[in-house]
């Protein structure tokens, strides 16, 4: 890209294989088509098998190999892009000129649901996976910047020219962005709301789901963010309307990356705040979580990070019950026994 180097469209030796052809094809025609099942089955289950065939140390073939394939379509395109660059993190060490550009992909998406009236449906797993990924690159382009012994003299030029890339105020108005556009924190201001939410799981009939449920998450986001910063009490306001212990009200359980996030970041913060109860209690509601649904999930890409999010919790709770015994009142007998064990 130009701006960060003037580096050539990057090149794609292989041909495009024809189950590749096909996916992109049929998921384009799905998300047309609002066909919810057979886009998630696409994207959770195919996208993994022909990433794990074709692509296992590699990247996908770039966007304009495949535009012509869907017609050009814009924002089809901006999705492909982000799965792209998502895969492309998961498999390989991404150079800078990388970093960036998935960083205007974002930018340019969340611009195109902000600023535009967009009427697709798309998976809540999905939903999340962008919310969650975008904080997630975020992170990394914090420690890869944050190595500049690391780094030549071409890159630190480069990195002179990142300004505003994966910047934490450019993060966070994108956050909030999808947070008010949505209009989510009004929408969900009573209990009778937040279940009717739940229940719909954020689809209101032939509505696009896409910004009301993305803004449900960047609640989550920004709890993530803050905690991360270590603003605590920020992090824990910032989740407005969601309400952790009032688990009949959350969409979250049906989203297992979500929940665990929403659970781990705000036990966290109770823990460093000192609160106690609350920490156990939080922990105590996402490891019985774990316990019941970690065996779907055996076969998703997401199975070893849920794992290590449990071992993780287990420690913090072991912390937490160790500097406030009484908080062991807030733990079921199940998890009791584990943490025992551990």
């Amino acid at each position: 890209m130009e701006a960060y180097g003037g580096r050539a469209p990057e090149t794609f030796s292989d041909p495009v294989p024809d189950m590749v052809k096909q996916f992109v094809v049929y998921l384009y025609r799905h998300i047309r088509e609002r066909n919810i099942r057979e886009i998630f089955s696409m994207y959770d289950v195919s996208f993994a098998k022909l990433s794990e065939r074709f692509f296992k140390t590699t990247s996908w073939p770039p966007v304009h190999m495949i535009a012509d394939l869907v017609d050009g379509d814009h924002v089809f395109c901006l999705l492909y892009k982000e799965m792209y660059y998502r895969h492309l993190y998961a498999t390989t060490q991404p150079t800078l000129e990388q970093r960036c550009e998935s960083w205007d992909n974002y930018v340019n998406l969340f611009r195109v649901l902000l600023q535009s009236h967009v009427n697709m449906q798309l998976p809540n797993g999905w939903l999340w996976d962008m919310v969650d990924e975008f904080i997630y690159q975020f992170q990394s382009f914090a420690q890869y910047r944050g190595k500049l012994a690391q780094k030549s003299p071409h890159e630190l030029e480069l990195l002179k020219k990142c300004d505003g890339v994966w910047d934490l105020q450019g993060v966070l108005h994108y956050l909030q962005g999808l947070i008010d556009k949505s209009g989510v924190a009004q929408e969900l201001a009573s209990d009778d709301a937040q279940r009717r939410f739940c229940e719909t799981e954020g689809y209101e009939g032939h509505s696009s789901n896409v910004l009301r449920t993305m803004g449900y998450f960047s609640l989550i986001g920004l709890l993530r963010v803050h905690c991360l910063l270590g603003e605590y009490e920020t992090a824990l306001k910032a989740l407005g309307p969601i309400q952790p212990f009032k688990t009949g009200n959350l969409l979250t359980p049906k989203v297992a990356g979500a929940n665990i996030a929403l659970y781990y970041y705000t036990g966290f913060s109770y823990l460093m705040l000192q609160r106690y109860l609350d920490a156990a209690r939080a922990f105590n509601i996402i490891l019985n979580y774990i316990n019941r649904v970690k065996a779907y999930h055996q076969r998703s890409a997401q199975y070893d990070q849920i794992l290590k999010k449990n071992e993780q919790m287990y420690a913090l709770l072991a912390v937490t019950t160790s500097l406030c015994p009484a908080s062991q009142r807030n733990i079921d007998e199940s998890v009791a026994n584990t943490l025992k064990e551990k």
